[in-house]
């Protein structure tokens, strides 16, 4: 098992394979209004993972993941970067995002890209690049960023093409978010049953944990992760009804200076009164097979297939 420089937040943690399917990496300045940041625009996750030494970026976020006993994650990079010369900026941070998965990929296990759908049929090639070229996994999709509604005829010609190249799409459905409700994704579901999508933020507001309920009932199709979930008493629920192969633990930590201190979702998901399996299923297993992720995961950790220490 991995030595940690201090101990756990969640010492239970210790006992299971950790997996955390949405980190973002990139620079916020900018969006934030914070003043500059490391670079001007596009390639906002390509630095960090730049030299030999860690970046502080990378060793701030190694530093997160091992308080809260987590093996590894999933990187998105963020969608707030700028993009003044669109399809290039888009290629570099596609590029960087890569780049920052190389470096490190015992604890990056896969990495996410991003089209923007208003290029039009001129980002469709991107999709083959980003899948043959770079090995992503999947593609993020923000729609308070991209200028479309989550059910954009735009956003449904890049799922089509990702259906074919087998990419992952993941869809931001943040509470009160314009152009991202519930419903929007649950429309993409029936339109494209083949496809597995991951929904992240949905349990950002009250209202969504209510309405996730139904829309999983009908949509067999969406996997939910537990980011900015305020308390897990609200998706215990769902886990109830429908089992951890429809739930995946993240916590859409960001680039410093957003991120977090203490992840209390993942102490209550420690603390639930289900069996171990279940738990292990939401904190990695869920995850690691929609992502392909699944081969080698106990050499990489030290521990077990059900996460106990081997």
């Amino acid at each position: 098992m991995r030595e940690t420089p201090e101990p756990l937040v969640h010492p239970g943690a210790a006992r299971f394979r950790v997996v955390d399917c949405h980190h973002h990496v990139g620079d916020v300045h900018a969006s934030l209004g914070l003043g500059p940041g490391d670079e001007p625009h596009g390639g906002s996750a390509s630095s960090p993972s730049a030299g030999p030494a860690l970046s502080p970026e990378v060793a701030t976020r190694l530093a997160t993941m091992d308080r809260h006993g987590v093996d590894a994650s999933v990187v998105t990079p963020g969608h707030a970067y700028l993009r003044p010369e669109g399809l290039a900026d888009t290629r570099r941070v596609n590029d960087g995002i890569a780049a920052y998965r190389d470096a490190h990929p015992d604890r990056f296990a896969a990495a996410v890209g991003i089209v923007e759908p208003m290029y039009g049929p001129a980002g469709i090639p991107e999709l083959s690049r980003v899948k043959d070229e770079l090995g992503l996994a999947g593609i993020s999709f923000h729609a308070r960023f991209q200028g479309v509604s989550t059910d954009s005829p735009l956003i449904r010609a890049l799922l089509a093409r990702m259906g074919e190249l087998g990419l992952v799409p993941l869809v931001h459905a943040m509470g009160e978010a314009h152009g991202e409700p519930l419903w929007q994704v649950q429309a993409l579901a029936r339109d494209f049953p083949d496809l597995t999508f991951l929904v992240l933020d949905c349990f950002s507001d009250f209202e969504q944990c209510r309405q996730a309920l139904g829309v999983a009932e009908q949509s067999p199709n969406l996997v939910f992760d537990t980011s900015l979930a305020y308390t897990f008493d609200l998706v215990e629920p769902f886990l109830r009804r429908f089992g951890p192969e429809r739930l995946a633990f993240g916590t859409d930590l960001y680039s410093a200076p957003l991120g977090y201190r203490r992840t209390h979702v993942l102490g209550q998901i420690l603390d639930c009164d289900v069996p171990d399996a279940v738990k292990q299923g939401v904190l990695a297993g869920t995850a690691e097979r929609l992502f392909g992720l699944v081969k080698d995961s106990a050499r990489s950790t030290g521990k077990g297939p059900g996460g106990e220490p081997s």
